[in-house]
């Protein structure tokens, strides 16, 4: 069964320029590499040719994966959103009950996440637990550290 990766329009550009560097720098540059270990002598005990070709099929599990994102993306709609209830692209500000701690995040496809930037994933498990939520409700979320209760603050585009 294949996963349909939600995307924003910026999100699919940028995997379709590092899938481009990938298969036209990076593979040629791992190709020269083999090649030139190779020049060094017998394969049976070049250590630098075992690493090269390491090295090339470790890019090429890269190339394949982004590959298969790329084939299953859908990039989302942004004017079909609206912040009545969580979805994927809204910004939602949440108060961790126990802590109180307020945080914004952005819950985005996987491929997009990045904590620094507060871009949570929704399959992660607090992405998930908001999912569906509406401002003034309680998401009782299980994590990996324990049951989280956060309050939905906000929800925004």
């Amino acid at each position: 069964m294949t996963k349909t990766h939600y995307l924003t329009a910026e999100g699919l550009e940028k995997l379709k320029l590092e899938l481009n560097r990938l298969t036209s720098v990076e593979r040629e540059a791992a190709a020269r590499a083999i090649a030139e270990a190779r020049d060094k002598g017998d394969l049976s005990e070049n250590a630098e040719y075992d690493a090269a070709k390491d090295a090339q099929g470790l890019l090429e599990m890269k190339i394949a994966k982004l590959q298969n994102l790329l084939a299953n993306a859908r990039v989302v709609d942004e004017s079909r959103l609206n912040t009545e209830v969580i979805q994927i692209m809204n910004k939602v500000k949440i108060l961790n009950l126990k802590n109180k701690a307020v945080m914004e995040v952005t819950l985005v496809g996987e491929s997009e996440a990045n904590l620094e930037e507060r871009r949570l994933a929704v399959s992660s498990p607090i992405g998930k637990g908001l999912l569906g939520k509406k401002k003034g409700e309680v998401a009782r979320i299980e994590t990996p550290s324990g049951m989280i209760e956060y309050e939905i603050l906000e929800i925004s585009l």
